[in-house]
């Protein structure tokens, strides 16, 4: 089942006089349970296209759909219930609210939806665990490691079901075996539950464990390979 639906998508942006085209014309489709990684050189156009999908950004021209969704034609306020509801995100950055536990920061989305304690507290629990962090689950970041601040990111990112889970550089400030911890709950998410990952890296490791990876150069599909 198709997730997601980019048609001749272009985003172009205007630097001075110059018109950089960080993405330009591209099209392809993202299928329920991929494990996907887009690659390619600094300046290809990898965190623009994961913007784009995610409702971060708007296209110049083009279409894109998530679950049959037209997201470029949605009003702000809308889209922007629509990727609370359908999108999960992790961010390099972690992006983690300082001030508030690892439960709390996964349990925010779900307050935002209107979730009820008892429903914010079970499943906060449940992907608290999946993420080999129950035992985390009061304290506040600045006690957690790197790894496992993206670890709660992850959680985090799956807290409204999403439709799909876009992860920008998610290793990029992880140590070895962070990465490979990381990886390993991401990948085992996957198989065992379906959620679908896109990613946006630089990282050979998860060029190993992607099990179909798209190269860009130039804003452009230059490759998109089934390993």
């Amino acid at each position: 089942m198709r997730i997601v639906e980019i048609n001749n998508v272009t985003k172009f942006y205007t630097e001075g006089s110059i018109e950089v085209k960080a993405v330009n014309g591209i099209t392809f489709s993202v299928n329920e349970g991929d494990f996907l990684a887009v690659v390619g050189p600094s300046g290809s156009g990898k965190t623009t296209l994961l913007n784009l999908i995610g409702g971060l950004d708007n296209p110049t021209s083009g279409e894109i759909f998530i679950d049959g969704n037209p997201i470029h034609a949605m009003r702000k306020g809308e889209l922007t219930d629509f990727r609370l509801r359908n999108i999960g995100f992790v961010f390099q950055a972690y992006n983690l609210i300082p001030v508030l536990t690892a439960g709390e920061n996964v349990e925010f989305v779900m307050k935002l939806l209107g979730y009820s304690q008892k429903e914010c507290d079970q499943r906060t629990r449940e992907l608290l665990e999946a993420v080999g962090l129950a035992d985390r689950i009061n304290s506040r970041p600045a006690k957690l490691s790197g790894g496992q601040q993206q670890r709660v990111a992850v959680a985090r990112s799956l807290a409204s079901k999403p439709k799909f889970v876009l992860a920008d550089e998610p290793t990029a400030n992880l140590d070895s075996q962070s990465a490979e911890t990381l990886l390993d709950i991401m990948g085992n998410l996957n198989k065992d539950e379906g959620i679908t990952f896109i990613f946006s890296t630089h990282d050979p490791r998860i060029m190993k464990r992607a099990r179909r990876i798209i190269h860009l150069e130039d804003g452009k599909i230059t490759s998109d390979i089934v390993q």
